[in-house]
Protein backbone atom coordinates (compact mmCIF):
# COMPACT_ATOMS: atom_id res chain seq x y z
CA UNK A 1 0.00 0.00 0.00
CA UNK A 2 1.34 3.10 -1.45
CA UNK A 3 0.34 6.73 0.34
CA UNK A 4 1.20 10.09 -1.21
CA UNK A 5 0.81 13.08 0.50
CA UNK A 6 0.27 17.18 -1.32
CA UNK A 7 0.70 19.90 0.44
CA UNK A 8 -1.77 22.49 -0.68
CA UNK A 9 -1.74 25.34 1.70
CA UNK A 10 -0.97 27.62 -0.80
CA UNK A 11 -4.32 27.38 -2.90
CA UNK A 12 -5.99 28.10 0.66
CA UNK A 13 -6.60 31.90 -0.65
CA UNK A 14 -7.26 31.11 -4.40
CA UNK A 15 -10.48 30.27 -4.62
CA UNK A 16 -13.00 28.42 -2.50
CA UNK A 17 -13.22 24.99 -2.19
CA UNK A 18 -10.08 24.80 -4.55
CA UNK A 19 -8.18 21.89 -2.39
CA UNK A 20 -12.22 20.05 -2.34
CA UNK A 21 -11.81 20.31 -5.55
CA UNK A 22 -8.67 19.29 -5.84
CA UNK A 23 -9.06 16.04 -3.85
CA UNK A 24 -12.25 15.03 -5.81
CA UNK A 25 -10.03 14.76 -8.80
CA UNK A 26 -7.23 12.99 -7.30
CA UNK A 27 -9.94 10.41 -6.36
CA UNK A 28 -11.53 10.33 -9.97
CA UNK A 29 -8.42 10.29 -11.81
CA UNK A 30 -5.99 8.19 -9.28
CA UNK A 31 -8.96 5.47 -7.99
CA UNK A 32 -7.19 5.54 -4.15
CA UNK A 33 -8.58 6.92 -1.15
CA UNK A 34 -8.27 10.54 -0.76
CA UNK A 35 -8.27 12.27 2.50
CA UNK A 36 -7.94 15.88 3.21
CA UNK A 37 -6.92 17.03 6.88
CA UNK A 38 -6.78 20.94 6.68
CA UNK A 39 -4.39 21.69 3.70
CA UNK A 40 -2.57 18.35 3.35
CA UNK A 41 -4.11 16.21 0.61
CA UNK A 42 -2.94 11.86 1.32
CA UNK A 43 -4.32 9.55 -1.70
CA UNK A 44 -3.75 5.59 0.04
CA UNK A 45 -4.16 2.53 -2.70
CA UNK A 46 -1.61 0.61 -5.36
CA UNK A 47 -0.42 0.19 -8.53
CA UNK A 48 1.56 2.54 -11.12
CA UNK A 49 -1.91 5.41 -10.72
CA UNK A 50 0.03 6.13 -7.18
CA UNK A 51 3.39 6.69 -8.17
CA UNK A 52 5.32 9.93 -7.67
CA UNK A 53 5.49 11.17 -10.81
CA UNK A 54 1.69 10.00 -11.62
CA UNK A 55 0.35 12.08 -8.51
CA UNK A 56 2.51 15.53 -9.93
CA UNK A 57 1.49 14.63 -13.03
CA UNK A 58 -2.45 14.78 -12.42
CA UNK A 59 -1.87 17.89 -9.83
CA UNK A 60 -0.20 19.94 -12.45
CA UNK A 61 -3.44 19.36 -14.93
CA UNK A 62 -5.38 19.74 -12.26
CA UNK A 63 -3.88 23.31 -11.98
CA UNK A 64 -4.36 23.73 -15.83
CA UNK A 65 -8.07 23.36 -15.98
CA UNK A 66 -8.22 25.69 -13.44
CA UNK A 67 -6.55 28.37 -15.20
CA UNK A 68 -3.20 28.18 -12.19
CA UNK A 69 -0.28 27.11 -13.69
CA UNK A 70 1.05 30.91 -13.85
CA UNK A 71 0.79 30.73 -10.23
CA UNK A 72 2.02 27.51 -8.70
CA UNK A 73 4.15 25.10 -9.67
CA UNK A 74 4.23 21.17 -8.26
CA UNK A 75 7.91 20.33 -6.20
CA UNK A 76 8.81 17.17 -4.11
CA UNK A 77 8.83 17.76 -0.71
CA UNK A 78 10.48 14.68 0.27
CA UNK A 79 10.04 10.76 -0.10
CA UNK A 80 6.09 10.36 -0.97
CA UNK A 81 5.67 14.22 -0.76
CA UNK A 82 4.44 16.69 -3.08
CA UNK A 83 4.05 20.29 -2.22
CA UNK A 84 2.07 22.85 -4.94
CA UNK A 85 4.75 26.09 -4.37
CA UNK A 86 3.71 29.54 -5.42
CA UNK A 87 5.45 31.20 -8.12
CA UNK A 88 7.82 34.28 -7.58
CA UNK A 89 6.64 36.70 -10.20
CA UNK A 90 8.68 38.95 -11.59
CA UNK A 91 7.45 42.94 -11.03
CA UNK A 92 7.81 45.51 -14.06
Amino acid sequence: MVEMKVNASELKGEEEGLIGKLSDFLKEKTGGEVSTAAEVITVTGEGEALSKKYVRLTVKKFLHKHDLTWLFRVIGGGENQLKIKGRRLEEE
